[in-house]
């Protein structure tokens, strides 16, 4: 699956395992790093549903996000690069084609 950044510094800093671990400390770097490379491995949305890092779509004021587990309540969050994203018939997405996302942030979600 492509793999883009919504800010380029993000970007940046995801990049390079020495300034993740700068910004975000030893471990979360690891499970983000570890994210990352699941995200760029997948075929495909659906290929994250069962894996580990519960691949899941936010409700709310988030709704349109998804996000992957990190440690303790930091996520990976991130959405379709397609606008609109891809959908079924009853208005949910169609995970199965989404082929790349935009990541847009990596936060405590119990926060926001």
């Amino acid at each position: 699956m492509e793999v883009v950044f919504e800010h380029a510094r993000l970007g940046k800093i995801c990049n390079d395992h020495k300034q993740m671990t700068r910004k975000f400390g030893a471990e979360r770097a690891r499970v983000l790093g570890r994210r990352l490379l699941q995200l760029l491995a997948a075929g495909c949305l659906e290929d994250l549903r069962s894996a580990p890092g519960r691949c899941h779509q936010l409700k709310g004021d988030a709704d349109g996000l998804l996000s992957l587990d990190l440690d303790g309540p930091f996520r990976l969050i991130f959405r379709p690069t397609s606008d609109p994203p891809p959908s079924k018939s009853d208005g949910g997405l169609e995970w199965g084609q989404v082929t790349e996302v935009t990541i847009v942030e990596i936060l405590d979600t119990h926060e926001k």
